[in-house]
C-alpha cells in the first residue's frame, strides 16, 4: 500500500477540504479518467483496491496511472480509552481529495473497457466520481 517514506511531522490535524481542486484537474498522462465530484479523504487501503478492480478488468493491456498519494497520517486512540494521555497512534494514511481532482488515469484500452474499468474503481472509493476523456484537439 501506497505511504510516505518519511515525513516532517509523524500526526497531523484533521483539517477540512474546501474549494475546488487548484491543480491535477485535467489529464496528462493517459486518454481517460476518473474525476472526483465532491471533498473527501481517501485511504490507502481504498486507492489500493480501486487499483486492483480497474487492473483485474482490463487484464493488465494498458497503462494506469494513480493521480493521487495517501500523504496524511490518520491517528486514532484505541476502543474504550479514557480521554486525555495524548493524542492516539498512526492508523493510516489518507490523501485529501477535491472537487475536480483526476484520481486515476488509463490508456491503451478502447473507451468501452476503460469507462468500465474505471467504474469499478470509482465503486471502491467513497467519492462521486465521473469518467472523463481526453478531447481530440488536444495533444
Amino acid at each position: 500500500m501506497l505511504s510516505p517514506k518519511k515525513t516532517k511531522y509523524r500526526k497531523a490535524h484533521k483539517g477540512r477540504i474546501h474549494g475546488n481542486a487548484k491543480g491535477g484537474n485535467e489529464l496528462a498522462f493517459g486518454s481517460f479518467g476518473l474525476k472526483s465530484l465532491e471533498p473527501e479523504r481517501v485511504t490507502a487501503r481504498q486507492i489500493e483496491a480501486a487499483r486492483r478492480a480497474a487492473m483485474r478488468h482490463i487484464k493488465r493491456l494498458g497503462r494506469l496511472w494513480i493521480r493521487i498519494f495517501p500523504d496524511v497520517p490518520v491517528s486514532m486512540k484505541p476502543a474504550e480509552v479514557r480521554m486525555g494521555k495524548g493524542k492516539g497512534g498512526v492508523e493510516y494514511w489518507a490523501c485529501r481529495v477535491k472537487p475536480g481532482r483526476i484520481m486515476f488515469e488509463l490508456d491503451g484500452v478502447s473507451e468501452v473497457i476503460a469507462r468500465e474499468a474505471l467504474l469499478k474503481a470509482s465503486a471502491k472509493l467513497p467519492v462521486k466520481s465521473r469518467f472523463v476523456k481526453r478531447i481530440e484537439d488536444e495533444v
